[in-house]
């Protein structure tokens, strides 16, 4: 059987399997939008572990970085070590955390702990689904490429067959749809993954220093130089600060039952993509000594077809398709979660939960139309990915940090619906929201941090008389009532 028929005949199959399991529990996650977005906040270690892996390996992770090792070599490990060591600092220093509460969103979180102010609360849901949107289209980027090797199909077509699938597959099933699936999903990443990395080093004997000497032959050996420098810190910053605005993972911490689960489940996952993406990097560069002149965007697909046997190559269309799907369903739910929760109940309370539903279904839609035309009129996956963190990282992340760092008593923790107790104000995280963000696409995320944690200080102090309103606020709910 040719690869052609192997590729769609997976692709029905799995999707299929996909949608079926979404159906199953449609009942289940229609019950409540707090069910739609985080199950109940009731997920054990098992579920989150899966779900964070089959998450955070996504098509980006198996095309977008094999691409960027084909062109630059090691220096795009500094990007890895960013965006994946940071699931690590996620998990050991926030995770444990947000575990602990019941929201549905960052926004929300930072909303009622820090600001208390829904217009910076909409500001972060806006910055934060910039990310969601990016990584839904990098998805189909990387089934497109892969499709369009293996079958020669026109990458468009197949970027607007997969957003359809990623659409209905969460339409459907909400995140109970999503976690179920990454259960199967993740399963077959840890096992095929394996089998593909032990095929694709094979032609350079597993050595980095016949990967060194072939790269060298063929006029690459600049790839092996890993140097220090100013682009590559601040690659290692972007992908650091960007991963940690992802709301997908604090998403996943939110409905995990507790903040240990959440914690150890990103952990284990946070571990397992940091050593396979390095690898993947390591796969470009492989296809670099086997075919220079090759169109980098192609470095994967291009292995897989003329490196691995057939059997192989099904193997690890089916690993790549099953991160695809997974990963975009996850950052479709999240990003029609953030719209919903961020943006429309904050200014209508009186929305009911079974509107919320209906209301996060057709945001689904719409987030992936937006994403697919995105998909097809970026240059490639990584920059797709980049901007986005660029965006977020360099402003959501500093005004969070402020207003945990910066409390007003330091002897009370912090309590989801309790009383105010961060120095930070609402027009505080306003400002910086903004600047930061402007100043992050402008300078880049190494001149926006220290800038847009400034800005929110000094904009603090200068309006601190907000926060006699903001405790006065949280007073009056917090009175029982007469």
């Amino acid at each position: 059987m040719s690869l052609f028929y192997i590729t769609w005949i997976i692709t029905i199959v799995f999707c299929a399997i996909f949608l079926w399991i979404a159906w199953r529990v449609r009942d289940k996650a229609s019950e409540s939008f707090t069910s739609y977005a985080i199950a109940g906040g009731t997920l054990p270690f098992v579920l989150v572990m899966f779900t964070d892996m089959s998450t955070i390996m996504g098509a980006g992770n198996f095309m977008g970085h094999a691409t960027n090792g084909f062109k630059i070599g090691f220096s795009q490990l500094f990007f890895v070590f960013g965006e994946q060591g940071s699931k690590i600092i996620f998990a050991l220093l926030f995770a444990g955390f947000a575990g602990r509460f019941f929201y549905r969103s960052i926004a929300e979180m930072m909303d009622d702990l820090l600001f208390r102010d829904k217009i910076s609360r909409a500001i972060v849901g806006l910055l934060t689904v910039s990310i969601m949107i990016a990584w839904i289209g990098g998805q189909g980027m990387g089934l497109g490429y892969v499709f369009g090797q293996f079958t020669g199909a026109n990458p468009t077509y197949i970027i607007l067959f997969f957003s359809a699938i990623f659409i209905m597959y969460t339409y459907i099933g909400g995140i109970h749809g999503v976690v179920w699936t990454e259960y199967l999903q993740g399963i077959i990443i840890a096992i095929f993954g394996v089998v593909f990395y032990l095929v694709a080093f094979a032609p350079v004997d597993y050595s980095i220093t016949e990967l060194s000497a072939k790269l060298s032959a063929a006029g690459a050996g600049e790839l092996t130089d890993f140097k220090l420098s100013w682009p590559a810190v601040n690659n290692f910053i972007t992908a650091c600060f960007g991963i940690l605005a992802a709301q997908v993972y604090w998403q996943r911490c939110f409905a995990s039952k507790d903040g240990k689960t959440a914690r150890n489940g990103m952990l284990v996952a946070g571990t397992f993509a940091l050593v396979t993406t390095c690898l993947t990097v390591l796969v470009g560069m492989v296809t670099r000594t086997l075919n220079p002149g090759l169109d980098p965007n192609m470095a994967m697909p291009w292995l897989m077809v003329h490196q691995l046997p057939l059997a192989v190559t099904a193997i690890v269309f089916t690993l790549i398709l099953s991160a695809a799907i997974s990963s975009a369903a996850s950052n479709l739910n999240s990003a029609a979660v953030i719209l919903v929760n961020d943006f429309i109940r904050p200014f209508n309370t009186t929305v009911g939960e079974k509107t919320q539903v209906s209301l996060a279904k057709g945001l689904t839609v719409v987030v992936g139309i937006f994403a697919a035309l995105a998909a097809m009129y970026s240059p490639s996956i990584m920059t797709l990915f980049s901007k986005a963190y660029t965006m977020a990282g360099g402003s959501v992340v500093p005004v969070y940090l402020v207003g945990l760092l910066w409390k007003r008593d330091y002897g009370r923790p912090f309590e989801a619906g309790g009383r105010h107790n961060s120095r930070l104000t609402p027009w505080g995280a306003r400002v910086a929201l903004v600047a930061g963000a402007v100043i992050a696409l402008s300078l880049g995320v190494l001149w926006a941090i220290p800038l847009t944690a400034l800005l929110a200080i000094i904009v603090s102090l200068m309006t601190k008389n907000q926060l006699a309103v903001i405790d006065e606020m949280s007073e009056s709910a917090l009175r029982p009532a007469r």
